[in-house]
């Protein structure tokens, strides 16, 4: 007979991880959407709309990568115990 231990820290952090990323990437998505609009000769006030799209998706990326230090570093703190 075999013994598995399932340390449940470390699969909470895989989890909330793997929803991050998969966060990480829709934003991605629609970050890539915006800069292509913007490369196709846009009105002025549809570019200026677009230019806003990509403010508040590089915001959201900051808040997602800080977000993905702090579980690490929280994580990391755990491993030291």
């Amino acid at each position: 007979m075999k013994v598995v231990k399932i340390d449940k820290a470390a699969t909470d952090y895989y989890i909330k991880l793997t929803n991050l990323q998969s966060e990480y990437r829709r934003i991605g998505v629609n970050y890539n959407q915006a800069v292509k609009a913007l490369h196709t000769g846009l009105s002025e006030k549809k570019a200026l709309a677009m230019l806003y799209k990509l403010e508040q998706l590089t915001i959201e990326l900051i808040s997602l990568n800080r977000e993905i230090i702090r579980l690490t570093q929280e994580f990391e703190q755990w491993l030291q115990k």
